[in-house]
C-alpha cells in the first residue's frame, strides 16, 4: 500500500503567510509531492520566489504541461491555466473559469482525488467566498483526507468555513501546525480506493477544455432559472448536494456565494448606467423647461420643469440603493 503521497493546497486572501510556514517545517526527505494553487497573480508579485525561499528544503517551482511528478517537489499554479494531475503528471488545463479564477483549486482538487484517491491530503487555506469547498469534498468522496486552517486563525475565514461546512473535514489545524500535520499525514499509510463519483470525471474534463456540451450537463445537472455572468448562457444548478453550485453550458462555474457576488457587480454597474441615463434625461428637459420659458411658451415649460423634478427624484432614490448595496448599514440621509 502506498503512502499518501499527494498533497493539494489552495488560498486566496491571507493565504501566503501560512503557506510559508507550513512549507518552512516540512522536511526534505518528505515523501510526497505538493501542489499548490493561490487566487494572486503568480508572475509579477514574486509569489514563486517567496514561496522558494520559504521552502528551503524542497525544491519550488512553477507547473509546466506535460511535467513529471516528483516526492520533495513543490508546485505552484501557472497563471492562467487550471493545474490538473493525470497519471503521474501535471495537466495544465484551458478550460473555463470557476468561481471567477484560473487557475482554480476546485479542479486541482478533484483532479487529485480523480486520479490518486486515498493518497491525496487536501488543505484549504485563508480566503474569500468558497473556491475549494467543492474540491474537498470530492476529496473525501475517493477516500482522502481532508484539512482546513482553523478559521479563527485565518486572516479570511471564509474559505476554511465554507469547507467546513461542505464535507466532514478530518482535521481543523492552526496555521502554526500545519506543515507538522501534513508531514505526518504524509507518512502514514493510505486507505482503500473508494467508487470515484461520474461527476467527478466529467468536471475535471471541463477544466482541461473539453467541450462540456448540453447532454453532457444535464448527466450532473438541472437548468436553473438564472444566467450566466461570464457569457449569458443558461445557468444549471449541479445534483450534488453540498456545495451549492452552477455551471452553464459553455462550463463557466460558480459556487453560489460566487454567483452571488457577480450579480451585485452587475446590478451595481446596472445602477450606474441607469443613473447616469436619468440624470442626463434630467437635465435635458430642464433645459427645454428654459427654452420654453424664453420663448413665451409657459405651459410647455412648466411640463417639463415637472419632468426634470421627476427624474431628479428618480436619480436620487437609485444613488441610494447603491449606496446601501455598497454597505447594507449605510442609511443615508434623507
Amino acid at each position: 500500500m502506498s503512502n499518501r503521497d499527494i498533497i493539494v493546497i489552495g488560498g486566496s486572501s491571507g493565504a501566503t503567510a501560512p503557506l510559508k510556514e507550513l512549507l518552512g517545517r516540512l522536511p526534505a526527505d518528505l515523501p510526497a509531492a505538493v501542489f499548490v494553487v493561490l487566487h494572486i497573480p503568480t508572475q509579477g508579485i514574486g509569489v514563486l520566489s517567496t514561496v522558494a525561499s520559504a521552502a528551503a528544503k524542497l525544491r519550488v517551482r512553477q507547473a509546466e504541461d506535460g511535467l513529471k511528478i516528483e516526492n520533495g517537489h513543490v508546485y505552484l499554479g501557472a497563471p492562467d491555466r487550471h493545474l490538473l494531475l493525470v497519471d503521474g503528471h501535471i495537466i495544465l488545463g484551458s478550460g473555463p473559469r470557476e468561481n471567477m479564477a484560473r487557475p482554480a483549486i476546485d479542479p486541482l482538487f478533484r483532479s487529485a482525488a480523480l486520479h490518486y484517491g486515498p493518497r491525496v491530503i487536501g488543505l484549504i487555506l485563508s480566503g474569500l467566498l468558497s473556491d475549494g469547498a467543492a474540491g474537498l469534498n470530492a476529496i473525501k468522496s475517493c477516500g482522502g483526507v481532508t484539512v482546513v486552517q482553523d478559521p479563527a486563525d485565518a486572516i479570511a475565514g471564509d474559505m476554511p468555513l465554507q469547507a467546513l461546512a461542505a464535507t466532514t473535514v478530518d482535521l481543523c489545524v492552526p496555521g502554526t501546525r500545519l506543515g507538522d500535520v501534513l508531514s505526518d499525514l504524509a507518512r502514514e499509510q493510505a486507505g482503500k480506493a473508494l467508487p470515484i463519483p461520474p461527476e467527478i470525471r466529467l468536471e475535471v474534463d471541463i477544466a482541461a477544455g473539453e467541450r462540456i456540451g448540453s447532454d453532457g450537463l444535464r448527466t450532473i445537472a438541472d437548468p436553473a432559472a438564472l444566467t450566466c455572468p461570464s457569457c449569458g448562457g443558461v445557468l444549471s444548478k449541479l445534483k450534488a448536494v453540498h456545495p451549492l453550485r452552477f455551471r452553464c453550458q459553455v462550463g463557466h462555474a460558480y459556487a453560489a456565494d460566487a454567483l452571488a457576488k457577480e450579480q451585485e457587480n452587475l446590478v451595481d454597474e446596472a445602477l450606474r448606467v441607469a443613473l447616469r441615463i436619468i440624470e442626463e434625461r434630467a437635465e435635458l428637459v430642464h433645459r427645454m423647461a428654459e427654452d420654453g420659458r424664453r420663448g413665451g411658451r409657459l405651459a410647455v415649460a412648466e411640463m417639463y420643469q415637472a419632468r426634470a423634478t421627476e427624474y431628479r427624484k428618480y436619480a436620487d432614490m437609485i444613488r441610494r440603493v447603491m449606496l446601501q448595496s455598497l454597505d447594507p448599514k449605510h442609511q443615508p440621509a434623507a
